[in-house]
């Protein structure tokens, strides 16, 4: 049992007892749990065997004896409770824009439908058009969400995100009247999939009606969601759903705090602000009055996030450490963390060519490193287990180091300070073994180990393969550990705290697969991280010139999971990277 494993079921049962109609804070304290869960630097099973599972924030007696039964019988009491309450089939409906789980509720008990097909059906003939508080107005709403739904999926991938995004953001922020723009919620905080997009706005009231009358008549809008005084939402021809929100500037550092999230991040804010005799809202900070309520008329001026932090005696907390994973502590001590950019970025680590499954020569993907400004790239091609993506024979691995010799010298005549090194993406073999012999290992620079076959072994035989690869003195990189494919593919099971431990001890690094697809090593486990002291590699696994750029992903899940320069192994100079591979 894995504490992934808990945190889904505990977030089960928070999706059900929404659509039962349960306590709503009472649901809230699952998802925390869960959550919490998520982050931990150590397995639940250690606080199980210990009985130290209520001295976990978040984790009263109530969810420990749920996490115990859950261990020892495989099931949750209170689950299989609200799973005969609530069929399984509403849960998919949560993720249909605009349906929350009241109207959820009132439609599954009125007309006795559980599914998705079902109630496109109920809309379109009327039955949900009929009920009390709904209408046909709403029903064509769910018609064209589920559609969407159906086309798109609930949610995007990072960078299909930030393709949505940034045009709107650039529009709108140069619009007249226009005093402060920023992207706001999961986007802002670098999650790796995103639902809607928020973008929050500083201007006068007078000016809100002609910023709004571009924002909808935007090229990219493909239908106009709902429109207000403060907010106007529109949908995309992508399918994403996009929110405009318009606020007084006065009120725009708290807006922007609050829309950004996280939830969690939110409810201890407010704690804090309570604790310190203050009310903090979306509108603003202000004093409590005598009665402990929000008085309105008596503002705490802010004119910054910054200052927000600062009036409830924090210092400035990065949007993307905004989770409630450790944030508080920290930066209650410290003004900010060391936190790695794009800038700092010198060479281009796991490659593919035209040698497996690339797009692109190696000359080729040299010379985009070169256009932009990398001082090495690291080539590492499929391995010969890998046939279905054009793995490397030993007499290929062979041709391909000649021809990144002759590269390599050619670079040197032609005076261009630029290193091609030789890699390979090492298949972990079902033992645990690398995909070729001593001799031809030793003569790479250096492997990266990764997993590709057999996916869904068993937690303890899987770490047992993993611990074998790090353990060899020729891997000196873990690629994309837990093997998901966002929104496609689940994780591979892993104790990835142990994991990171191991590496830590064999100074093996395990990188940030910067594809938007994987975004894997998991942000959840930079407290660990830090913890064990783990190096990693932001490394793009780039497949084509292009796939280059997707540094950028891996980079913001970096800082998200608070990797500094020095972790980062490809921060390095050429001959710094040469000297760390070298072991």
């Amino acid at each position: 049992m894995t504490n992934q494993d808990v945190a889904e079921k505990l977030r089960e049962v928070y999706n059900l007892m929404q659509l039962a109609g349960e306590n709503r804070f009472r649901a809230i304290a699952f998802d925390r749990a869960a959550q919490t869960i998520e982050g931990l630097n150590d397995e639940i099973t250690k606080h199980l065997e210990e009985d130290t599972l209520t001295d976990i924030k978040g984790i009263g007696k109530s969810i420990a004896e749920d996490i115990r039964q859950f261990a020892e019988t495989g099931t949750m009491p209170v689950l299989e409770d609200l799973k005969e309450r609530v069929p399984k089939g509403l849960i998919e409906w949560l993720n249909i824009s605009g349906l929350g789980p009241k109207n959820i509720s009132k439609i599954h008990k009125k007309l006795g439908i559980t599914e998705i097909t079902e109630l496109k059906e109920a809309c379109q003939s009327g039955a949900v058009a009929e009920l009390p508080g709904l209408g046909q107005k709403s029903a064509d709403k769910i018609i064209k969400s589920i559609e969407y739904l159906e086309k798109f999926g609930e949610r995007a991938r990072l960078d299909q995100a930030l393709d949505i995004a940034d045009p709107f953001f650039k529009f709108v922020k140069n619009l007249d009247g226009v005093q402060k723009c920023e992207i706001a919620g999961s986007l802002r905080r670098s999650r790796e999939t995103i639902g809607d997009i928020d973008i929050i706005v500083a201007a006068n009231p007078d000016d809100a009606e002609s910023i709004f009358d571009a924002f909808v008549d935007h090229e990219l809008v493909v239908e106009v969601l709902g429109r207000g005084d403060t907010k106007s939402s529109v949908r995309t021809e992508n399918g994403r759903q996009v929110d405009l929100r318009i606020v007084k500037p006065e009120e725009y550092p708290a807006a922007l705090m609050y829309f950004t999230g996280s939830k969690e991040h939110n409810i201890v804010m407010r704690q804090r602000a309570r604790e310190r005799g203050m009310a903090l809202n979306e509108y603003g900070l202000f004093k409590l009055s005598e009665e402990k309520e929000t008085d309105f008329d008596k503002p705490v001026k802010t004119e910054s996030e910054a200052e927000i932090y600062k009036k409830l005696d924090l210092h400035f907390v990065p949007p993307e450490h905004r989770e409630d994973r450790g944030e508080f502590d920290f930066y209650y001590d410290h003004e900010e963390m060391e936190l790695v950019s794009e800038s700092d970025i010198k060479g281009v680590v796991h490659a593919h060519s035209t040698w497996s499954d690339g797009k692109y020569s190696i000359k080729e993907m040299a010379e985009a490193c070169i256009e932009r400004g990398y001082e090495y790239l690291t080539m590492s091609d499929h391995s010969k287990t890998a046939a279905y993506a054009g793995g490397l024979t030993i007499d290929q691995v062979k041709e391909q180091w000649e021809e990144i010799d002759n590269l390599n010298e050619q670079f040197a005549s032609d005076k261009i300070k630029f290193r091609i090194f030789k890699s390979i993406e090492s298949d972990i073999l079902g033992d645990g073994s690398l995909d070729y012999p001593d001799e031809i290992l030793e003569g790479f620079d250096f492997v990266i180990a990764s997993v590709h076959s057999s996916l869904n072994m068993p937690l303890e035989q899987m770490m047992e393969r993993f611990e074998k690869a790090i353990r060899n003195p020729y891997t000196r990189i873990v690629g994309h550990p837990t093997n998901r494919l966002l929104l496609k593919r689940k994780e591979s099971k892993l104790d990835m705290n142990r994991l990171i431990e191991i590496a830590a001890e064999e100074n093996t690094a395990i990188e940030i697969n910067a594809s938007p697809w994987r975004l894997d090593l998991d942000w959840r486990f930079g407290n660990k991280a830090k913890e064990a002291g783990l190096l990693t590699s932001i490394n793009p696994d780039a497949h084509s010139t292009d796939g280059i750029d997707d540094i950028r992903y891996g980079v913001m899940i970096a800082r998200k999971a608070k990797f500094e320069p020095a972790r980062v192994i490809n921060t390095k100079s050429a001959e710094q990277f040469e000297e760390w591979v070298k072991g």
